[in-house]
């Protein structure tokens, strides 16, 4: 199971209104504890594929690399990824799995239908090589935390 705040929804959706027509991209920070992926850090990247990003998505080596590295120094791993499908449902396609190489990572696909985001689903990658295959896996969103005045953090 994927575990986020409702922030961190959030910002995957809007991630992907704002760069509609094209698909976004990120990584998800956090830990595993219990089988389960928890987000504690959504981190918006560049989608480097060019002509083709209403369609595909692809994170820089560089960009995710200083991301993992940056993510180590602070005691985090990376639990996942995501991106959306502008105008389309949110579920991978056959370029989704083929381009996934992160086994038991977390895949975070996000609808964007006319710029304003639809559905989000999460699939989690298992099995190696050509047996390879996502595995839907649910999503618990964390209501926001209400501090002691009242005020929604």
């Amino acid at each position: 199971m994927l575990v986020l705040s409702q922030q961190n929804f959030d910002e995957i959706r809007t991630h992907g209104e704002l760069t509609y027509p094209n698909a976004c991209c990120g990584v998800l920070l956090g830990h595993v504890a219990g089988g389960h992926h928890l987000v504690s850090e959504v981190v918006r990247c560049v989608n480097k594929k060019g002509q083709s990003a209403r369609t595909r998505y692809r994170i820089a080596a560089r960009e995710l690399i200083d991301v993992q590295r940056d993510a180590r120094e602070r005691g985090l791993s990376i639990v996942g990824f995501y991106h959306s499908h502008p105008d389309a449902p949110p579920h991978f396609s056959r370029t989704d799995l083929q381009e996934a190489y992160w086994v038991g990572c977390s895949y975070v696909i996000a609808s964007v239908f006319k710029g304003a985001a639809g559905d989000v689903r999460s699939y989690q990658l298992d099995g190696m090589e050509e047996d390879r295959d996502f595995e839907e896996e649910g999503i618990r969103v964390l209501p926001r935390e209400r501090s002691q005045n009242g005020n929604v953090h």
